[in-house]
């Protein structure tokens, strides 16, 4: 009979958060949780999935877990890693823009290190983890949990994580019942920006980062305005090109983006946040597409690993 061995609990999370294009990122208070029931001999996995993606992830190749297990352990040189069965409850909706793919990440480095007793630190793990997904802004958040800002060249990476957010802040998040792949919505950017449109992002991200640390709030709305990825991307999914700038003018609506690569929507709300949910949704409903929405706790916890035996 399988056992729990070990347990990871990772978040879903908001990254290109604003004018932080592959830099900002926040985790979001939504999880997967993957539990790893038996030890195998080397090379041989299964995989038990629940939830989100059971028809999309049908075995061990488009395992991403697995996937990521099994690279940081080439990382480290580790010529028989151990097989597992694993069994992954998941919360977080695949192809939404909500960082599914780096929950996998984050777990499947966690479970490396863990089950094969390296015990690398914060920062090589971070690092591994930044190398596989090929950005900061989604794995940093979900490893470490709150708001942080990476910056990575292909080789090193730099991080720092921001103060938490008010605690009479919320988090509101539109799931419209359409997908987007990273891949499609990377090639919906342009090759070339304008200047302009560059130093506006600069100035903005810099406020943004600025405000957060500081605690401004106010000057949020600005900080999560862009002109590098969310013209763009709006237009891949319905509604998009409208939603934005209905929910920014709602009283108490600190600020609001494109959530990833879309198509879902996050905004952060001081006060109810009712009516910022009901015209996201509202929104996506005028345009043809049923959603669902959540309101999240505005300083999620990072990945978390309980070995059991």
């Amino acid at each position: 009979m399988s056992e729990t061995i070990m347990r990871v609990r990772a978040p879903a999370t908001s990254a290109n958060l604003g004018a932080g294009f592959d830099t900002l990122g926040m985790a979001l208070s939504l999880y997967n949780i993957v539990t790893i029931k038996q030890i195998l001999p080397p090379g041989e996995f299964v995989s038990e999935v629940c939830g989100e993606g059971v028809r999309e992830i049908t075995g061990v190749e488009s395992n991403l877990i697995i996937q990521s297990y099994l690279e940081a352990c080439s990382t480290w040189n580790i010529s028989e890693p151990k097989g597992f069965i694993m069994h992954s409850d998941n919360a977080i909706p695949l192809c939404r823009g909500l960082g599914s793919s780096a929950s996998a990440v984050v777990s499947g480095v966690l479970i490396a290190n863990e089950l094969n007793g390296v015990k690398a630190s914060e920062a090589d793990l971070l690092h591994i983890m930044t190398k596989i997904e090929g950005h900061p802004d989604n794995v940093a958040p979900c490893f470490l949990g709150g708001m942080t800002v990476g910056c990575w060249d292909g080789n090193d990476l730099r991080y720092v994580k921001l103060p938490p957010l008010p605690y009479d802040m919320y988090v509101v998040v539109a799931v419209p019942n359409v997908k987007v792949n990273t891949s499609d919505a990377r090639k919906s950017l342009p090759e070339m920006v304008n200047f302009k449109d560059a130093v506006f992002n600069l100035g903005r991200a810099a406020l943004m980062t600025a405000a957060w640390a500081t605690g401004q709030w106010d000057m949020l709305s600005w900080g999560m305005d862009d002109r590098l990825h969310q013209q763009y991307r709006a237009k891949l999914f319905p509604g998009g090109d409208v939603i934005v700038d209905r929910v920014r003018s709602i009283p108490g609506c600190l600020g609001v983006a494109i959530s990833g690569s879309g198509p879902s929507v996050i905004a952060l709300s001081r006060g109810k946040p009712r009516k910022v949910a009901e015209t996201m949704c509202r929104t996506f409903s005028e345009h043809g597409v049923d959603s669902l929405f959540f309101v999240l706790e505005s300083n999620a916890a990072g990945a978390k690993m309980e070995a059991v035996l």
